[in-house]
């Protein structure tokens, strides 16, 4: 059937300017239309308001700014024209002259589907059909990553996952990803992987994170189908997909939205307001009407056209404070003499209110590394309405803590605790990312303190940590088998590190943490909620020891053990709250993981020694740097009383927990 061309409307019109309109991509940009005989023609609509003239440029015109002008849409600011035999594949920008100070310049198309691959800035006629094999998965996801789903996160950079030397060290594209990445998310038993910016951008250097194309997957690795087909192949395979999405800020490079039509258009014009002091980039007027909506159809777009599962919004903290990273007279307060920026807020709250109103099966997480009140709480509730919140303090505290030598970490028990006042405060993603194995940071395998040994046992306790605590995992690619060179956008992972025994273990590790973690409903069924997680001894510095209770529904329960220090502990008595025989089910320090071996023979009987005001106890070894697992037995027996401690039994504070 022939397609017709998106009319842009009067109520098109009304609310693109209005700032409510969040499907613009279905009207902006360059769309095709065939005609009933195999003809082709394109409608192209651009807005330009201050333009005094535009004119489409491209491969079909010999980039004659004459040839094909186009036509004011009435009071829009929107310009458009129709072109015929113009089809996929014709490469073309908007040469936009300006009413003021005789400015002139070619743009690429801000809502095109496709660009050049760089350093080449022109965009590319495209149509995005697709035939979808998702659907099983795409009826599913709303039970696959709830807030009480396991949801454990792969983080990726497409371009330095892997390469091929053979081929000039070029990076592999979308759909042999989709044969590789995926095989190996599947075994280690990920639920998720995070993409790093696949939005089109002009500088590989900047990881993605400075966009000039906010509907285009980068042209890098293939077109926007071969997109789709790593996609559609990830939710076959039984894995979500989240991307990295940044509204904060975008390049000043000439062909991108910077002075767009001779004016600040996008961007605020004081650069107290409209550039970026960290990165020198520029910074979107999110009280604008008209940028308002094109970034909420951004949104849209990779959730509606893409498939994708959740956005992740990048560096939310410098878009919510407006003397972000800036000193004093460098900054304007807002309408109450405050550093809220209350556009961006308005702006967020927008894009989660219509993300959640057209997809509720998906999620929003934001990067926000401050104290603002309320990220993951719905708008309703003054909630700037994500669904997760990174939580980059216990990021910090935890990283910190495993620099510290093992004779030195009971003064700094506090960074381990310190989680508790505020766990429950959001809901929590627990993320080591690639922020801090970048910049000169090293590696996580590096940051470890100790001999080689240790740092492995290190390692393996900080995920086994990670995914005991209350909150999503994310996982930064390499981390699995212990990387130890700082990660380079420039060069594959060390992938030839997996010949060696100890990072084999360390992503056998890996592997069982995150089968544990989705079999085990108490490590995610209440993470967002403090009924989930209950301290058994938090306070145990002098051995640096924590031990506590994961819970879910029902009977649900994992006791967790953990010892930062490389002596091993003896009898450790660790009261709980039920009888019977409670299954060791991870234990870091196995062999197998390339561990010393120490532990507890695989299973532990509950005595009637009341601990930790707890009717009933367990003896257990601590293994060295090592984390155990603990699976309660079901509530078949009842605990030998629910009153005070039997007088009789030893006092807990006169027993030496050591060895």
């Amino acid at each position: 059937m022939p397609r017709s061309q998106p009319e842009f409307t009067d109520l098109d019109q009304h609310l693109f300017n209005e700032g409510t309109h969040c499907h613009l991509y279905e009207k902006m940009g360059a769309h095709v239309r065939t005609g009933p005989q195999g003809t082709t023609e394109t409608t192209f609509r651009v807005w330009a308001p201050n333009a005094e003239r535009v004119a489409l440029v491209g491969s079909f015109n010999d980039w004659d700014r004459s040839a094909h002008p186009l036509s004011p849409l009435g009071a829009t600011g929107i310009w458009e024209t129709t072109v015929p035999r113009v089809g996929p594949g014709a490469v073309y920008k908007y040469d936009i002259a300006s009413r003021h100070q005789g400015y002139r310049v070619q743009k690429a198309d801000p809502y095109g589907f496709l660009h050049e691959v760089a350093p080449r800035t022109a965009s590319v006629v495209w149509d995005l059909a697709y035939e979808w094999s998702d659907a099983d998965w795409m009826q599913a996801r709303k039970t696959r990553q709830g807030h009480g789903a396991p949801i454990s996160i792969y983080e990726v950079h497409l371009g330095s996952w892997a390469r091929i030397s053979e081929e000039d060290n070029r990076s592999l594209g979308y759909r042999e990803l989709a044969d590789r990445l995926i095989s190996h998310v599947v075994r280690l038993g990920f639920t998720h992987i995070e993409l790093m910016p696949v939005n089109e951008h002009p500088f590989f250097g900047s990881w993605g994170y400075l966009v000039t194309g906010y509907f285009a997957p980068t042209s890098r690795y293939g077109t926007p189908q071969d997109f789709m087909y790593l996609v559609d192949r990830c939710h076959q395979a039984g894995i979500g997909v989240i991307i990295d999405w940044v509204p904060a800020h975008f390049p000043s490079d000439e062909h991108g939205l910077g002075y767009f039509d001779g004016t600040h258009l996008y961007e605020h014009a004081d650069p107290r307001q409209g550039r970026h002091p960290d990165w020198g980039s520029l910074i979107f007027n999110y009280g604008r009407n008209e940028v308002r909506a094109f970034l909420a159809s951004s949104a849209l777009f990779w959730l509606g056209r893409c498939h994708i599962d959740g956005i992740r919004i990048d560096g939310v903290a410098s878009m919510l404070y407006l003397d972000y990273s800036r000193k004093a007279g460098e900054w304007i307060p807002n309408q109450y003499g405050g550093n809220e920026n209350l556009e961006a807020i308005a702006l967020l709250r927008h894009i989660n209110g219509v993300v959640y109103g057209e997809f509720p099966d998906v999620q929003t997480y934001a990067e926000e590394s401050t104290a603002w009140p309320m990220v993951s709480r719905p708008n309703y509730v003054g909630g700037l309405g994500f669904g997760f919140k990174w939580d980059m303090g216990w990021m910090h505290d935890a990283l910190g803590y495993f620099a510290h030598d093992s004779i030195h970490r009971k003064y700094h028990h506090h960074a381990l605790t310190f989680r508790g006042l505020y766990a429950f405060n959001e809901n929590f993603v627990l993320p080591l990312s690639h922020d801090e194995v970048a910049h000169g940071k090293g590696s996580l395998f590096g940051k470890m303190a100790g001999d080689e040994w240790q740092k492995f046992a290190n390692l393996r306790l900080l995920y086994a940590y990670m995914y005991a605590l209350s909150g999503k995992k994310l996982l930064f690619m390499g981390a699995e088998f212990g990387q130890r060179a700082e990660w380079n956008h420039d060069a594959s992972l060390e992938w030839p590190l997996l010949d060696e025994a100890p990072h084999q273990g360390m992503m056998r590790a890996v592997t069982q943490l995150s089968r544990i973690y989705r079999e085990q409903s108490a490590l995610s069924e209440l993470d967002t909620d403090p009924a989930g997680f209950e301290w058994i001894d938090a306070n145990d510095s002098e051995a640096s020891v924590l031990t506590f209770l994961r819970r879910g529904r029902g009977d649900a329960c994992v006791l967790v053990a953990l010892n930062f220090t490389p002596v091993v502990r003896q009898a450790y008595q660790v009261g709980v709250d039920r009888l019977g025989t409670w299954r060791e089910i991870l234990n870091t320090d196995a062999r197998e993981f390339g561990g010393s071996g120490v532990g507890n023979f695989g299973a532990v009987d509950a005595v009637p020694v009341p601990w930790h005001g707890r009717p009933v106890s367990l003896r257990l070894t601590l293994p060295p740097l090592g984390a155990l697992f603990l699976e309660a037995p079901p509530r078949l027996e009842t605990a030998l009383h629910e009153g005070p401690d039997d007088p009789d039994a030893p006092d807990p504070a006169a027993v030496d927990h050591r060895p």
